[in-house]
């Protein structure tokens, strides 16, 4: 099996959704611990998202600038947004994603990491696509609205990212990870040794 995470369901015995919003509901499962103790737990169960770190032929990164309630700040991310539709191709939804928040589209594709953001509390997975040889989508932009009306756009170099992510400056998830997994893709085999766009995803099942 070498050095791996695994897969494993432990019994549940009763569960409620106490609240469910527009995206996202919260779940409370009673599940049955390895010493036969049953205890609640509270979860966020979220649909899943897609995030891409779009590095152009300058080694520069496509960021943006969003404000996010909750935290209270404007956070520097990457392209990113939730799997709207169940199965949903996680490729196609990442080249979505790109077109309307960038209004970039990118020629070579590959899966740079898959992580679950907050597995203690929520049961979200995010696929981090690493997007190159880009170029201006063609067709209209895509009309913003909400948090995005306001969204700067920049290119910043990776070695300025990974500065950041240290310094303790930049703590968006998507755009730490994929920062450092990038430079370690970099540092180690090369970007070619990654997975292929449409690698199988277990936590998110989709069709081709």
């Amino acid at each position: 099996m070498g050095f791996q995470d695994t897969p494993e369901e432990w019994q549940v015995t009763a569960t409620v959704t106490p609240f469910t919003g527009n995206k996202t509901s919260v779940r409370t499962d009673d599940v049955v611990m390895p010493d036969g103790s049953v205890h609640s737990r509270d979860y966020q169960v979220h649909p899943g998202s897609v995030a891409v770190l779009a590095l152009d032929e300058e080694g520069r990164v496509l960021v943006l600038r969003q404000y996010r309630h909750p935290v209270r700040h404007k956070l520097w991310e990457i392209p990113a947004g939730l799997l709207d539709v169940p199965g949903e191709n996680p490729l196609h939804a990442a080249q979505r994603e790109l077109y309307e928040e960038a209004h970039v589209k990118a020629e070579d594709w590959r899966v740079l990491t898959d992580i679950y953001t907050t597995p203690g509390g929520c049961d979200e997975a995010v696929r981090v696509f690493l997007a190159r040889d880009l170029s201006e989508a063609e067709g209209e932009r895509f009309a913003v609205a909400e948090e995005e009306a306001d969204m700067e756009l920049a290119r910043v170099p990776l070695e300025e990212l990974v500065r950041g992510v240290l310094a303790g400056d930049l703590h968006n998830s998507c755009l730490v990870v994929g920062t450092l997994s990038l430079t370690a893709a970099l540092a180690g085999d090369g970007v070619d040794a990654l997975r292929p766009a449409e690698a199988p995803w277990p936590a998110r099942p989709f069709e081709s």
